[in-house]
């Protein structure tokens, strides 16, 4: 069986341009880990409307709410690549906050699309979230992934969320050439509510298997 790339889903939506990622990122996303998982620290994390967060929960499920707000929070992701049924590249990660007293999850699964750039992600253990995202590369090459269009699955509908329903969510995963660390910033808004949840910090795969220096292509960065 062939294993997958850690990051398949992104390349197969970057395409081409995937070759305009830092080239440690780039390298990163290539290593063939089926399973993996990363730690780090956000310098803040959480949402600043705490336990109100809560009052989403009957509508969402679980796995996708925090209902805390702090500073300097180690975290954990735990990552699954795969295909789905049709062949697409897949990834399914969960993302522990680990707050002081309590540990809170989000929970998704990225799926590759037919459209050029653009992925399916279902949120929540429910997956009554569901988001297209688009994928570039920023001027640093790092990954850029901004919301599209959102939608709620309520017993059995499908409602997209315009206007100020709406939710815009902005992540950029980079690269810290001074501290040789993965780096990430998320923010999800609302029209209506203002940022609703956060995190920005730093994180490292748990183990990386050497690397070829010509694995990551020409290194445009140096």
């Amino acid at each position: 069986m062939t294993r997958e790339s850690r990051g398949a889903v992104f390349l197969a939506a970057l395409g081409d341009d995937a070759e305009r990622l830092h080239p440690e990122i780039l390298a990163q996303m290539r290593i063939e880990a089926e399973s993996d998982s990363a730690e780090g620290v956000f310098a803040v994390a959480g949402s600043r409307f705490g336990r109100l967060t809560a009052l989403a929960l009957p509508v969402v499920g679980p796995g996708l709410l925090v209902t805390r707000f702090a500073r300097d929070v180690p975290f954990r992701i735990h990552t699954v690549a795969g295909r789905s049924s049709s062949g697409r590249a897949t990834l399914a990660a969960t993302r522990e906050f680990r707050f002081s007293g309590t540990t809170q999850r989000i929970t998704d699964r990225l799926t590759a699309t037919a459209r050029p750039g653009i992925v399916h992600n279902v949120l929540g253990a429910r997956g009554r979230v569901e988001m297209l995202e688009e994928c570039s590369v920023t001027a640093e090459g790092a990954l850029r992934m901004r919301s599209r269009a959102v939608a709620l699955r309520i017993g059995g509908r499908r409602i997209t969320l315009r206007g100020i329903l709406r939710l815009d969510v902005d992540l950029v995963d980079g690269w810290d050439e001074a501290e040789k660390h993965r780096t990430i910033v998320m923010r999800a808004t609302s029209p209506l509510l203002g940022t609703v949840l956060e995190y920005r910090g730093w994180y490292r795969y748990a183990a990386s298997p050497a690397v070829p220096d010509d694995a990551a292509g020409p290194r445009q960065y140096e």
